[in-house]
């Protein structure tokens, strides 16, 4: 591996590649993921893409994001994020992504808490389909290098400025890794729930060595619970149950087989109706049926959930199924302004990893990804517009002594895994609860 490059990404999700494709040719760039390219959030993403649809819609989707939000959005990048959102659209589909077709137009479908019908889709896979089209642009790209099994274990600091990544590599190695500028996208902080619908290795890293350097961070108590996840008592990541299934009918029981709420509500309202019921009939779940489901084809529109509750042994077709909420998305993170930079010069964040405040207090379904885009494609911009000056060409030829007397740094503090997660986990958890309880006029942590 290098010790120098222009720009460092880390993370390969659909924030990473969509910066990453929209920084020039002659930028030498490293993008890195903690684990395979495929296990990122942004393979899971089931439901959909949100999308302006025409002018007439501004004042809905606005409105519509805000209320989910429960109006502590940050409405700057609420109308960057929509106004952004067709151009958006328009460069996946250049990039060979497919959604679903009606009659040679566009299909739209609808889910909780969106007045109309304004999400684009690719079945239920809609997250797969836009990453591993990204993915295949990135690889065709002679200018990028990717590491996979590779982890940031810290950035190089001095003079409140990120001059490069400290890497674990897939041998165990640590390595100083220069770059004139860096971008997290490393995910949300899932991996340190027990429950939780994200990828176990997701766990905030880029949170905890925020926290360690004093770079802003922004609500890191805003945490959603996805409704719907299939119940099981077997350890391990939960199986997302899409809100597109109720934005196209479905309905929750309780075990009497009687409706208990509106599941067109935002997330945090059904999720505490859940809770609630559960209490109520004294189970660990309620039950989902597709089963009032009109007009679709149920396996065609959604083959990956009806395969998956096969092999968990419900066929959605014939029978309800258990559900339970999840730990899912956090809307919290890395504060940026408007062009995804952090409070450190050089430093970027997107996606999930970032606070911009599009999402409040509570993400407004299918905007994850159309957020992670807009914001990680004007963290490029403005990177293309402001650096990549050659900086750290020099320090890129330093000895590890005197990397380690410039940074204050001791590597051997990274060389035991195991310690440095245990370490980064409760430093979040830490800070989470602080935030909780300076701000009386949260009650609990958000869900939603």
């Amino acid at each position: 591996m290098k010790h120098v490059y222009d720009v460092i990404i880390v993370g390969c999700g659909v924030a990473g590649c969509f910066a990453a494709l929209h920084l020039p040719d002659t930028a030498d760039i490293l993008m890195i993921s903690k684990a395979g390219l495929e296990d990122s959030d942004s393979f899971l993403a089931q439901g959909g893409i949100c999308v302006l649809r025409d002018d007439n819609d501004y004042d809905s989707f606005f409105e519509d994001t805000l209320r989910a939000g429960h109006y502590e959005n940050r409405k700057e990048s609420v109308d960057i994020m929509i106004r952004s959102s067709r151009s958006v659209i328009k460069q996946l589909i250049g990039y060979g992504v497919e959604f679903a077709n009606r009659d040679g137009e566009l299909a739209y479908t609808r889910e909780g808490a969106h007045s109309k019908n304004r999400i684009l889709y690719h079945d239920d896979i809609t997250g797969k389909e836009i990453t591993s089209k990204l993915l295949a642009r990135v690889h065709e790209k002679k200018n990028i290098s990717i590491k996979t099994y590779t982890e940031m274990a810290d950035i190089l600091v001095k003079d409140d400025r990120c001059d490069g990544v400290i890497l674990r590599t897939d041998d165990g190695k640590i390595e100083p890794v220069f770059a004139e500028d860096v971008i997290w996208a490393c995910g949300g902080i899932g991996g340190i729930y027990e429950h939780s619908t994200n990828f176990p290795h997701l766990t905030g890293d880029a949170l905890a060595i925020a926290l360690n350097h004093g770079i802003a961070l922004e609500h890191v108590n805003y945490v959603q619970i996805h409704p719907t996840t299939l119940y099981s008592d077997r350890p391990g990541r939960s199986f997302l149950i899409s809100e597109s299934v109720r934005g196209e009918g479905a309905v929750l029981y309780n075990k009497q087989g009687e409706r208990f709420v509106d599941e067109l509500l935002p997330r945090d309202v059904v999720s505490q109706a859940i809770y609630r019921q559960m209490d109520k009939d004294h189970t660990p779940y309620v039950k989902l049926s597709f089963l009032t489901i009109k007009d679709v084809d149920i396996r065609e529109r959604f083959p990956n959930i009806y395969r998956r509750c096969l092999e968990e042994g419900y066929d959605i077709t014939k029978e309800a199924i258990p559900v339970v909420p999840a730990q899912h998305y956090f809307m919290g993170g890395v504060w940026v302004d408007s062009n995804s930079q952090t409070s450190m010069k050089h430093l970027y964040a997107a996606g999930e990893t970032s606070c911009n405040g599009v999402h409040g207090a509570n993400r407004l379904a299918s905007n994850s990804l159309l957020e992670s885009l807009v914001f990680a494609e004007r963290a490029a911009k403005h990177i293309c517009d402001n650096s990549l000056k050659g900086r750290n060409r020099l320090r890129g030829s330093m000895d590890i002594t005197n990397i380690k007397a410039l940074y204050n740094i001791d590597f051997e503090c990274y060389t035991d895994p195991e310690a440095y997660h245990l370490r980064y986990k409760e430093s979040i958890w830490k800070e989470i609860r602080r935030e909780s309880d300076n701000e009386s006029n949260h009650d609990k942590v958000k869900c939603g």
